[in-house]
């Protein structure tokens, strides 16, 4: 709460409280979570500030006016609408604009958001491509923003926030439901002030009072933001739990020696952000996946920066690179987990480096085995596939060698250059050059052999045939999403219907991945 000193600010505040009051209302219904059977919140992505949304047409909600911050996007009635807005074009993503067809958009949203975090990375790039490719909407759409808001969330759930975020001010987030995943988004990548510049223009767009109390004081009127939060308090519109929150946060020095606030139990980013604040950083490894941009901070110690990245790297979320320059940032000083990996990086970095083929040959088998325990082996092939592929090594560093190129985005040019060893990688380079023959015993690599050859299951060619090839690209990225635990017979059908509809590169590595990971 102000000091003395304050008071006469705190009193010429009341007139921004007197202002703000008509919206407290509003802020009070914000405040009442929406939940389920067991009492927790609805949300399509459950740490989202819209689990805290008013009901529409409020009457005490002030009416949102377009936000005048030169990062939005604002889209003129009868303009482009959003569903159509994408980050790359079509004819980039190899995708016809009418992908979307005929399709329900909420079977669409239904499908992504089905999608899995943990799907072989052939298939995440795919789906990737799909939700930030700039394609026309479904023909069948009412609401243009159900196909668009499913994209979004699905980012959100893979942890891409940079190009939700991208997304969002490419549109416009004028309007609530697009701000509040703005806002939420912002806290995260760090860029909270621009989303305070912007609500404080437009106060009515708030997703909670307690958002609009952090935004005070970010934009540096904390006398307002005390006040409000008095108001919040009378009114019932804040819970204790959100009002030491903000208790904290505003007033660390009052604070001083009051035991820390609880973090609540369904973590939000702005619950993240005001405990950031205060110092007492919630740990993100069982949080959702988005918070782990948070740790990729300077300010985060090595090891977070490195867990955090190996989390968001599994998934495909950020460059592979990104791990890389943190693995190699300075040398590990304890052993076990993380700093192995960070170790065996190093080795193999620097071998590669130097021109020695014996120090690859020997750094190799202990990178790969390294990585493998945590599951970025497709990371370290991305990094280092084509460049191992290309040397001429023996033993079990040569195995790795043609392993990670395989798994490389080279894979068909190192296939043409490879002379493989022993039954199962005569196979794989045959599936790499398109032309699977010879497969080893087991029912995955007879799918696998099949599913190159034969013809798209008749409901998927349908649906595509019938202009919903996007929806029929969905299903068939869930019916491969498990790699080599997947159903024989859907990775016959999964395969055959991406190499008849033109994705044969997304099929090969497919196939590959299902062999070789």
């Amino acid at each position: 709460m102000p000091t003395d000193p304050a008071r006469s600010a705190h009193r010429r505040a009341a007139l921004v409280a007197l202002w703000l009051v008509g919206s407290v209302g509003a802020a009070a219904a914000q405040g009442t979570a929406e939940t389920g059977p067991d009492g927790a919140p609805v949300s399509a992505v459950p740490w989202l500030s819209d689990i805290l949304r008013a009901p529409a047409g409020s009457a005490d909600e002030p009416a949102a006016t377009p936000l005048a911050s030169s990062s939005i996007t604002v889209t003129a009635l009868g303009a482009t609408r959003r569903d159509a807005v994408g980050l790359l074009p079509a004819a980039m993503t190899g995708l016809p604009r009418d992908l979307w067809g005929e399709s329900d958009p909420a079977r669409l949203a239904a499908l992504l958001g089905r999608q899995p975090q943990g799907a072989l990375p052939a298939i995440g790039a795919l789906v990737r491509r799909l939700l930030l490719a700039e394609l026309d909407p479904p023909r069948a759409a009412a609401d243009g923003d159900v196909l668009f808001f499913a994209r979004i969330d699905t980012l959100l759930r893979l942890g891409a926030l940079d190009e939700a975020q991208a997304l969002l001010e490419q549109a416009g987030a004028t309007d609530p439901d697009a701000f509040r995943r703005w806002f939420d988004v912002s806290l995260l990548t760090g860029h909270d002030a621009q989303a305070c510049e912007a609500m404080t223009d437009n106060p009515g767009i708030a997703p909670t009072l307690p958002a609009r109390v952090f935004c005070l004081s970010r934009t540096g009127d904390w006398p307002a933001a005390a006040l409000t939060l008095e108001t919040g308090r009378a009114l019932g519109a804040i819970t204790p739990e959100e009002d030491a929150l903000l208790f904290h946060f505003l007033d660390p020095e009052l604070a001083e020696g009051l035991d820390p606030p609880v973090p609540p139990r369904v973590m939000t980013p702005l619950a993240f952000r005001l405990l950031d604040g205060i110092g007492e950083t919630p740990a993100t490894r069982d949080l959702p996946l988005a918070f782990a941009v948070a740790d990729l901070r300077a300010t985060s110690g090595w090891k977070q920066q490195i867990e955090a990245a190996e989390r968001l790297t599994r998934v495909g979320a950020i460059d592979p690179n990104r791990l890389l320059s943190l693995y190699t940032d300075r040398r590990p000083s304890a052993s076990g987990g993380v700093w192995e990996r960070a170790a065996a990086v190093q080795r193999l970095d620097a071998a590669l480096s130097g021109g020695d083929p014996a120090a690859v040959a020997a750094a190799l088998p202990d990178a790969v085995a390294r990585m493998e325990e945590a599951g970025l082996v497709p990371a370290l092939a991305t990094l280092f596939g084509e460049a191992v592929g290309r040397l001429d090594l023996s033993g079990p560093g040569g195995a790795a060698a043609r392993r990670l190129a395989l798994l490389s985005p080279g894979y068909a040019a190192a296939a043409e250059a490879m002379e493989p060893e022993g039954r199962a990688e005569r196979f794989a380079v045959s599936v790499a050059r398109g032309t699977p023959a010879d497969p080893p015993e087991g029912m995955v690599a007879q799918a696998v052999a099949d599913g190159l050859v034969a013809t798209p299951p008749d409901d998927l060619a349908e649906l595509a045939a019938g202009g919903r090839l996007g929806e029929a690209i969905l299903q068939a990225a869930l019916m491969l999403s498990g790699g080599a635990e997947t159903d024989p017979g859907d990775i016959v059908d999964g395969l055959a219907f991406l190499r008849s509809v033109g994705l044969e590169d997304a099929a090969r590595q497919t196939a590959l991945e299902i062999l070789l990971l």
